[in-house]
């Protein structure tokens, strides 16, 4: 396993020298990374809550743009696969150009763009834009915002010590259902009340504060901490075939994560029946719960050093949660009294489903920054999101064609399916002794 060495593993005397010899002369408090940690969870919420927010709007975007399911589903996933298509690029540039430059292009950009579209991609008295105009916006969005992820992490990685890491990246990874909680409850009622323009604008403010963050705080580690013995115990990220494995089975235990926050707001009102106050706190119990399941489940894998066993056990546990919201949904056209039926257990089993698929993903990054080595986390963390927004591209894409051919039902099943798969994918636990 690669050896990544930093300021915080470092005794004292050591960082002070490492702090008089730095080129630029900065001098860093330990707490330090703790700032470090925060902007990467500012930068991390504010683009969660424009990747998750917007979906979650969907039932007031179908409405507000008079788009088709199919038509949703291309604007949403156009989204993803603008990520998907930017996150190895913006990966190695990070491991080339540090944190801080990449994380303030792309975050600015992503304001910059986002106030664009505010003013002019928003449904007016005077007309509708176009579904290829929306489509188009969403995708250049994710093109831009893909900085966040890669910089973020590869920022955490270097200043915090390998006993702390798991915690650290997983309350970075808190960063995304905070944001898209945060979003699912305020967006569609901001759009509801003020449209799209206020929608698009809000998004952009939150990119623009957390560059302002950035530029405030995040710098580089002090210099012979600062990063990192480039030395790699094997090969580079993308000749491993480990970090090709986690992060492929990453990608597949995202996708029913995808469909629940891509479509989950457009199941509840369509099959469930339920209105926006009820779908909003629905997906907003979802990011919560990820939250703070994130949150133990990096402190419980740094206890126990039992990361690789953790995230195969999350994989089993969210195939089973999604096979029982396929049970649910097959019952409840035969339960009597279906109708309340629906409305008292299918968000609950939606809820469970959502947070088991969603307690894993600090857990999985710094596992996966472990084996590739911290001159090389930008790159292999990017590797990882490249995967995950393919989901974010394909999944809202396939969910109309697999509601026309065996509804909601059919939904989540393959929801299972892909959570079942993933298991065998993630590393087994190495023995005792065989490291």
């Amino acid at each position: 396993m690669s050896a990544i060495v930093d300021c915080a593993d470092q005794q004292p005397t050591q960082i002070l020298k490492d702090r008089a010899a730095s080129p630029v002369g900065r001098v860093f408090k330990p707490g330090h990374r703790w700032k470090v940690l925060g902007i990467g969870v500012a930068a991390n919420a504010s683009f969660s809550a424009t990747f998750s927010g917007i979906p979650a709007t969907a039932v007031v975007l179908r409405q507000g743009y008079h788009l088709s399911n199919a038509e949703l589903g291309l604007a949403l996933g156009l989204l993803g696969l603008g990520v998907a298509l930017s996150e190895l690029p913006w990966g190695l540039l990070t491991d080339r150009w540090g944190d801080r430059r990449v994380l303030l292009i792309g975050l600015g950009a992503t304001a910059a763009w986002l106030l664009a579209m505010a003013m002019l991609v928003v449904p007016t008295r005077s007309g509708i834009p176009d579904v290829m105009l929306l489509s188009a916006s969403l995708l250049i969005t994710g093109l831009l915002g893909g900085s966040v992820n890669g910089s973020s992490g590869r920022a955490i990685m270097g200043w915090f010590r390998e006993n702390e890491r798991g915690f650290a990246m997983s309350i970075r990874q808190t960063a995304v259902p905070l944001g898209g909680g945060l979003g699912a409850l305020v967006l569609p009622s901001l759009a509801l009340a003020f449209g799209f323009s206020a929608v698009f604008a809000l998004l952009a403010g939150a990119s623009a504060l957390s560059a302002l963050f950035a530029w405030r705080w995040l710098h580089e580690p002090p210099t012979a901490g600062h990063v990192v013995s480039s030395a790699v115990a094997g090969p580079a990220p993308l000749r491993n075939i480990e970090v090709w494995r986690i992060a492929t089975a990453i990608g597949l235990l995202c996708f029913p994560q995808v469909a629940v926050l891509t479509f989950a707001s457009v199941f509840l009102h369509d099959f469930a029946g339920l209105g926006t106050a009820a779908i909003s706190a629905s997906l907003a119990a979802v990011q919560v719960g990820a939250m703070v399941m994130r949150v133990w489940s990096g402190r419980f894998t740094d206890r126990h050093g039992n990361r690789r066993q953790f995230l195969r056990s999350c994989s089993a546990l969210s195939a089973s949660a999604f096979a029982m919201l396929w049970v649910v949904v097959l019952a409840s056209p035969v339960v009597p009294g279906g109708q309340s039926f629906l409305i008292a257990v299918l968000p609950l089993v939606l809820i469970v489903a959502g947070i088991s698929v969603s307690a894993w993903h600090g857990v999985a990054y710094t596992e996966l920054a472990t084996l590739a080595g911290a001159g090389h986390v930008g790159t292999a963390l990017s590797l990882a999101n490249t995967f995950v927004f393919v989901g974010f591209f394909l999944v809202p894409v396939a969910i109309p064609g697999l509601l026309h051919l065996w509804s909601w039902s059919g939904v989540w099943l393959s929801a299972a399916i892909c959570a079942l798969v993933a298991w065998p994918i993630f590393l087994r636990p190495v023995a005792p002794g065989s490291a």
